[in-house]
């Protein structure tokens, strides 16, 4: 039988119900807790970024740079988002005894999440093609991303919306796991929204010479 120190350091103790964890089980682990503190931590940073993107719409004749800039920089939050959902997603369907016990999210933002998703794909696609076109030639692609753009910002509106309550908690959801358990998966998290963040960066800084044309056409 598995033996660990117990509570007071004496070594052959049953092991009680707990694996043994090396650190990087440890560093990779956080379990449905994990799960969550990340989708909240990045749904945070994009409202963050959504924020900022609404600004250079407002100014968009000063700002269509930094909008698309943004909007690029966006691809990897929004990446990491759709991979911590779907996640959840998969094991709940997939009959995770942890992730059923959590239950699904509520039905209302079950109802508009492929509204969510496929705007978000549609938007942010179109808008990189849209990099890779004569401006003056733009025709239906800029016409999608426009219309895609209206119904994602409507979808996301009240997807954010429907979260806004429990972000607080989400955001500190390992605390609910047992004491030795908390922050299990922490710098994993971490490295990926980083890595997300970085990603999009790097992404955008690539591009940027797709920039000058839309910037002179804009102007003139």
């Amino acid at each position: 039988m598995a033996v660990e120190a117990d509570e007071t350091g004496r070594a052959g103790a049953p092991l009680r119900g707990r694996r043994l964890r090396t650190p990087m089980r440890r560093a990779l682990s956080g379990g449905t807790a994990g799960n969550e503190q990340l989708t909240a931590i990045t749904g945070a940073v994009l409202i963050l970024l959504l924020a900022a993107l609404g600004v250079t719409i407002v100014r968009i004749g000063q700002l269509l740079d930094v909008h698309m800039f943004l909007g690029l920089l966006l691809i990897g939050p929004v990446a990491l988002k759709m991979a911590s959902t779907g996640y959840r997603f998969a094991r709940y369907y997939t009959f995770s005894a942890a992730y059923r016990e959590k239950g699904p999210p509520p039905l209302a933002m079950r109802s508009i999440a492929p509204l969510v998703v496929l705007s978000t794909i549609a938007v942010l696609a179109s808008g990189v093609a849209l990099l890779f076109v004569n401006p003056a030639h733009r025709g239906i692609l800029g016409s999608l991303h426009k219309l895609s753009f209206i119904v994602w910002v409507a979808v996301t509106a009240l997807h954010v919306l429907g979260h806004l309550l429990e972000l607080p908690a989400a955001l500190s959801a390992d605390r609910r796991l047992a004491y030795d358990d908390r922050g299990a998966g922490r710098g994993a998290r971490v490295l990926a929204l980083g890595g997300a963040l970085v990603g999009g960066v790097v992404l955008a800084l690539l591009l940027e010479y797709r920039f000058a044309a839309w910037v002179s056409f804009h102007h003139h």
